[in-house]
């Protein structure tokens, strides 16, 4: 697939554009890069600070797949996230990217459903450090390295459209596969927060549906939803 790619250099939110015209029928493959945001978004409702000199980039898909999988398209944006940033950096479930233990980049993904419970669409926000890296409270951040931002967004176009083109021929083994070597290693003490409740355990991989385990308590659990404090 060719992404069409349009740079803005001022949006309040690249996903907010690209979620109203999926909204309007916009086939996919559009990607929206703003130069800086006003009012950008990250996770959790929280404000993604977007000065000019990083990344703020939207890509609009649409995957054939009943929505349960749509999880499964955040860790293979991941993926393709870690393979544009490259050497050095690793990945935090689901989608955070980190570089020396410290944030780098994330990814906002918001998805439409049909009324017959099938993906409409998947809209991915990516966010990532590359002049600056913006404080975030309780958490270290990081920044990649000053880049042309389309330089950036074309790689990860790329990457997207490698794992993409994966992902429909052999399905979402290798993605796990993928995001397994680039995540945690096995064993890694983690803490996951699920509203107001937090459960510590020890990272024991992803399932097959892309689902994190998570050993506590002399037993596995195995988590769709949390972040990982």
């Amino acid at each position: 697939m060719s992404f069409r790619l349009t740079i803005h250099e001022s949006l309040p939110s690249t996903s907010a554009l690209l979620t109203e015209l999926a909204g309007r029928g916009e086939p996919e493959g559009l990607a929206i890069l703003a130069r800086r945001q006003t009012a950008g978004r990250g996770t959790q409702g929280r404000v993604w600070e977007s000065p000019a000199g990083n990344l703020h980039l939207s890509v609009l898909l649409r995957p054939r797949g009943p929505v349960r999988q749509a999880p499964q398209w955040a860790l293979l944006a991941a993926v393709a996230l870690h393979q544009a940033a490259g050497a050095g950096t690793r990945l935090k479930w689901p989608n955070d990217l980190m570089r020396d233990g410290a944030k780098a980049g994330g990814i906002l993904t918001e998805t439409a459903s049909t009324a017959g419970g099938w993906i409409d669409w998947i809209v991915l926000g990516f966010g990532v450090n590359l002049a600056f890296a913006p404080a975030l409270p309780g958490r270290a951040t990081a920044a990649m390295g000053a880049e042309p931002p389309e330089e950036f967004a074309a790689r990860l176009l790329g990457a997207l459209d490698h794992w993409r083109a994966i992902r429909v021929l052999e399905g979402f083994a290798p993605i796990r596969a993928a995001w397994m070597a680039a995540g945690p290693e096995h064993g890694t003490p983690l803490s996951v927060l699920q509203g107001a409740a937090r459960l510590a355990g020890r990272y024991e991989g992803l399932t097959e549906d892309g689902g994190l385990l998570l050993a506590t308590g002399g037993r596995v659990h195995t988590l769709h939803v949390g972040e990982i404090g």
